[in-house]
């Protein structure tokens, strides 16, 4: 792919292959709620409860990724050099190992004080420590690389190849689940820490094919030789992004595990509704991410390229086009909730919560598909001080605290909790839409 066609790649040739990904990874990662309900609904809920920590990794390792993603994005767009390129692409390796490393020492001798912060049953508590130790520490040098050599791939333009591994690293974790769980062919049932092992051995798979894609494209620059050579510069770039860009994850992530904290006095009931119901809006919102993230490309390459008056009005056409999307499968799932649900748990408890909580969840889908796009493409112009400033301002104001008071104090449980979440999403969508018209982002370029 030549460099100065990047900037004209078709939007759905970026959004198809990712939201395609999305949704297959979506899809066995509720296969693999279901599987672990069938096996125990304690698991269920310590699963759901250490997943949030999981995403948390993701979240530190999204620092490198992303910040590489976003710079090599605008480089390709002003057609820097190869050598640029590559520096780029080695600073992000030299600061995942490190990264990795540390966060799985963190993780194994961490686990035990972070669950005891937590009111939970002891067999919960003993599924939830099994999963993160295994999954979030023994394989995070896994993950960490798959997140980074992923996020390389996208930013030149090869989404499709990036569907075709997840793809084959998900269908590898289900087949893990199945022999841990069901015990075919004679195997012992190995229970939760067969489906941590599983997903480690997905995060390996997807390691090694995303090696191999980019050895088999050789307009993507990145080689490991000369790697001690790398120059300062091409790790302040790529943390000047990745840093506060990754902040506004981060705040929210910490912001969730904070509500389910609070939602765990509730009862393995409310959080167990918690889950599932997240498990389920997924499926909703795909579509947004999906073109949230060709956004941001889109936006480096044309930011780069300096054709800022072009993005800025594809921009308002990419969100309608997510919006709209989130709304119709918000109704399409409302209309046929009850056989959906009852995919996942014939709990009565269980089953009316979540249902009550999908139909208070378009107030939270309509704000979430405006945030995807705009940060998307506000991050992609390398403008990030913003989102991530009013992001957390916006995650502990209205999401904690009023889903604290709403939920808590008014005595509105999970519906309360839905509303505080749904508050944050909406005014912050309208806040990065304002900042979008308002064109400030023009000014902080990363190629000058």
């Amino acid at each position: 792919m030549d460099k100065k066609s990047r900037g004209a790649l078709p939007m759905l040739k970026l959004t198809l292959p990712i939201a395609m990904e999305q949704f297959f990874r979506i899809l066995v990662s509720s296969v693999d709620t279901m599987m672990l309900s069938s096996y125990s609904n304690d698991a269920v809920a310590a699963v759901g409860l250490v997943s949030q920590y999981s995403f948390f990794l993701v979240v530190l390792f999204s620092v490198i990724g992303t910040g590489c993603s976003i710079v090599l994005a605008q480089y390709l767009g002003a057609e820097k050099s190869e050598t640029e390129l590559n520096h780029i692409a080695q600073a992000g390796t030299i600061m995942v190992f490190a990264m990795s490393v540390f966060m799985t020492l963190l993780v194994i001798f961490g686990t035990n004080w972070l669950l005891n912060r937590y009111t939970l049953d002891p067999l919960v508590r003993k599924y939830a420590w099994q999963y993160f130790v295994i999954y979030g520490g023994i394989c995070c040098f896994f993950q960490a690389f798959s997140l980074l050599q992923g996020a390389i791939l996208r930013s030149y333009g090869y989404t499709s190849e990036a569907m075709v591994v997840s793809i084959i690293a998900n269908l590898t974790n289900v087949l893990g689940n199945a022999l841990s769980l069901y015990g075919w062919f004679g195997l012992p049932v190995l229970g939760v820490p067969g489906v941590a092992a599983a997903s480690g051995l997905s995060m390996l798979v997807s390691c090694i094919l995303f090696r191999v894609y980019i050895k088999r494209r050789k307009d993507v620059v990145f080689h490991l030789h000369g790697i001690t050579k790398v120059p300062r510069d091409a790790f302040r770039m790529v943390l000047k992004v990745g840093v506060p860009t990754a902040g506004e994850s981060l705040s929210y992530n910490v912001s969730q595990i904070t509500i389910m904290a609070m939602i765990s006095t509730l009862g393995t009931y409310a959080m167990s509704a918690q889950v599932y119901t997240m498990t389920i809006l997924r499926f909703v919102f795909v579509a947004a991410i999906a073109i949230g993230q060709a956004t941001q490309i889109k936006a480096g390459y044309f930011v780069g390229a300096k054709q800022n008056d072009i993005v800025y009005k594809k921009v308002f056409r990419y969100q309608l086009v997510a919006t709209t999307c989130s709304m119709v499968m918000m109704v399409v799932v409302n209309l046929i909730k009850r056989p959906v649900i009852g995919i996942f748990t014939d709990i009565p408890e269980v089953f009316s919560f979540v249902s009550t909580l999908l139909i208070y969840s378009a107030y939270i889908e309509f704000g979430r598909s405006l945030n995807l796009i705009y940060v998307g493409a506000l991050k992609g112009a390398g403008d990030v001080r913003f989102p991530v400033l009013y992001g957390i301002f916006s995650n502990w104001t209205f999401m904690v605290l009023g889903s604290y008071i709403l939920g808590i104090k008014f005595g509105l449980g999970l519906v309360g909790f839905w509303l505080g979440i749904g508050t944050d999403e909406t005014t912050r969508g309208i806040v990065m839409l304002l900042r979008w018209k308002s064109r400030r982002w023009q000014k902080h370029a990363l190629v000058k």
